[in-house]
């Protein structure tokens, strides 16, 4: 019989193989759009609404986005009133948490402290709000996404803060330079598990567009 600890640490294994393109024959499922526009620094995203689950977490971006993780890695592999296993998706997106309404998706989140970050996973585009199972954890919320327009910048490499900071700020000023303006915090998505080689990992940011 194998433990249950034994058990979490292969099922992890199996989603940082997969991540990096090691499990062939596991699909990673991404969240569905529609190209709007390419523009020079930047792709202008449509994507329809779809449920994630979150946490916030404290500590610097690294070190929530790595505890964020292992809270949200214990929800899909059956830490839920169901103790159902949901299959695994990409990608994995962070951002600051901000303290402003709720009214606006994902990267306008709960009011929160200072310091703290919102860790998502996407749920598996079969499952509903209202299919989701319940999770055991208090610190994990399931939430429902509308339909949102976003720029994304795409980039290689490695994950440090500083090629983030980098990237992010060419996508604000090819940003201004269209005249768009964004809502809320940057979302930091990263396709690739952590044991990936820097050149072969896929990241983006993203920022929401306001339309008003």
């Amino acid at each position: 019989m194998v433990g249950g600890g034994t058990l979490m640490w292969r099922t992890t294994l199996l989603f940082l193989l997969a991540l990096m393109g090691g499990c062939p024959a596991m699909a990673i499922e991404e969240p569905g759009y529609e190209v709007v526009r390419k523009a020079d620094g930047y792709e202008l995203r449509r994507y329809a609404g779809y449920c994630v689950a979150e946490t916030e977490v404290a500590g610097s971006q690294s070190d929530a986005g790595n505890a964020g993780f292992r809270i949200l890695a214990k929800y899909i592999f059956g830490a839920n009133q169901s103790q159902q296993s949901i299959a695994m998706t990409a990608p994995v997106v962070q951002a600051r948490s901000e303290t402003i309404e709720m009214t606006a998706p994902v990267t306008q989140q709960p009011g929160a402290a200072p310091g703290t970050y919102v860790v998502q996973f996407t749920m598996p585009s079969k499952y509903s709000l209202q299919m989701l199972p319940k999770p055991n954890d208090a610190r994990v919320r399931l939430r429902q996404l509308p339909d949102r327009l976003v720029a994304v910048r795409a980039y290689g490499g490695g994950w440090s803060l500083a090629r983030y900071d980098a990237e992010l700020s060419a996508l604000r000023e090819a940003m201004r330079r269209d005249g768009l303006v964004a809502i809320g915090a940057p979302q930091w998505a990263r396709y690739n598990s952590p044991f990936s080689l820097p050149f072969m990992r896929r990241n983006e940011i993203w920022l929401e567009i306001d339309l008003q």
